[in-house]
């Protein structure tokens, strides 16, 4: 039975979002990116305002890519920030990478491509979406 985002009423959703962005992302990203840190930290320019920003994700790593789940759909600010500018940076275990090519793709192409224990996770949980992402350059 999966627990998914997508079946909550959408007051419900919006709440936890904001929540999250206002609250506990703010907190997350003391950790975000860090070396022993699960979650990590996407950097990202504004579509209008041209103000950078960065936004606590859980990334992997699949060979020269990244995927990024995307709990909240397709529509969140800090998504189609990256897909408008076509980049962003990304820092996870304390490595920072330039990702290029984003795009989205769904859950059939991405769980199988990711460890078996966040496959098992991302399917409970009901993700439709994710993100993928190349790898341009490792900067240190």
């Amino acid at each position: 039975m999966a627990f998914a985002p997508d079946t909550w009423p959408r007051q419900f959703r919006d709440l936890i979002r904001l929540s999250n962005k206002y609250l506990l992302n703010p907190l997350m990203l003391r950790l975000a990116g860090t070396r022993y840190w699960y979650a990590s930290v996407i950097r990202h320019t504004g579509r209008r305002s041209g103000k950078q920003f960065a936004t606590p994700v859980v990334a992997d790593r699949v060979g020269e890519r990244f995927i990024v789940p995307l709990p909240y759909g397709t529509q969140v600010d800090w998504l189609r920030n990256v897909l408008t500018a076509g980049h962003a940076s990304l820092t996870t275990r304390g490595e920072t990478f330039e990702l290029t090519a984003p795009e989205i793709i769904d859950a059939t192409e991405a769980l199988p491509l990711l460890p078996r224990d966040r496959r098992r996770t991302f399917e409970r949980t009901g993700i439709d979406h994710y993100l993928r992402a190349s790898i341009e350059t490792s900067v240190q």
